[in-house]
């Protein structure tokens, strides 16, 4: 999507916990399975391997969707577009 900067969006992977092998033997058999234009920044595994916090970067939502269909067998997904403190801060000094 010409024109638009790249979003950060904060992806919240819901794991069976008795699949947790089988998510991890897809990873290192595929990798990430990310297309073109998406862009993984980082991410968190819960202690309990029930979730994994993932920070994603992209212009166009419908690559994180092509992403989450290549896993949504193993995983359900929670995706929130997120901003920076800096720039909600100077969004709210406005209508101080």
């Amino acid at each position: 999507m010409e024109g638009l900067s790249d979003m950060l969006f904060m992806v919240i992977e819901h794991f069976d916990q008795a699949r947790v092998k089988e998510i991890y033997a897809r990873f290192h058999e595929h990798g990430r399975m990310m297309p073109e234009g998406l862009t993984y920044v980082d991410s968190w595994i819960s202690a309990d391997f029930a979730r994994c916090f993932q920070v994603m970067q992209c212009d166009d939502v419908t690559k994180l969707q092509e992403w989450v269909l290549a896993w949504g067998d193993l995983a359900r997904f929670e995706i929130v577009p997120l901003a920076s403190s800096k720039d909600t801060a100077a969004a709210v000094k406005k209508h101080l």
